[in-house]
């Protein structure tokens, strides 16, 4: 059976702190830069806050017919500081997902992470496995954590470019 644990990986970003947090808090974005993630959902109205909920369509691989929702709840926003939330899903567990935000010279030095802290399930690694196709989910996770690292960096530059 596969196990998860926890992994986290980094890169500099060419932007200020709360630019790159007001990214990735706006969870509606997360399409834009995740490799995994197709649509976000506010299931509240007040955004990004400690309790807040919202719902995400995921798929692995992204080419694949097979997806799944999650409501995950916000853990943790501190503007510019740190944005967390957690995810529970039925015989998949709960992991916690972690962005923290450190200014480093002109720009930020962002690390993504995540943590098991109730593990899959047998039923949930059978569902990974078979369905989803997924026979090594934390290689895939920790590629999903560089890949989307390095979509954020593209997004946020862009973003942060001086107009002409």
């Amino acid at each position: 059976m596969q196990t998860l644990g926890r992994a986290e990986e980094s890169v500099h970003i060419d932007a200020p702190p709360q630019a790159v947090y007001d990214v990735v808090a706006d969870v509606t974005r997360t399409p834009e830069y995740s490799p995994e993630v197709d649509e976000v959902v506010w299931l509240d109205d007040d955004g990004p806050r400690v309790g807040a909920r919202f719902r995400a369509r995921n798929r692995v691989p992204p080419e694949s017919r097979f997806s799944w929702h999650n409501k995950p709840i916000v853990m943790a926003a501190e503007p510019g500081r740190e944005f967390a939330f957690a995810r529970t899903e039925p015989f998949a567990g709960t992991i916690v997902w972690r962005y923290r935000f450190e200014p480093e010279g002109t720009g930020t030095r962002v690390t993504e992470s995540y943590e098991v802290a109730r593990p899959v399930g047998r039923i949930g690694w059978f569902i990974i496995g078979t369905l989803g196709r997924d026979r090594d989910r934390m290689t895939t996770m920790r590629d999903g954590l560089r890949e989307s690292l390095q979509r954020l960096k593209r997004v946020v530059e862009a973003g942060a470019a001086p107009s002409s």
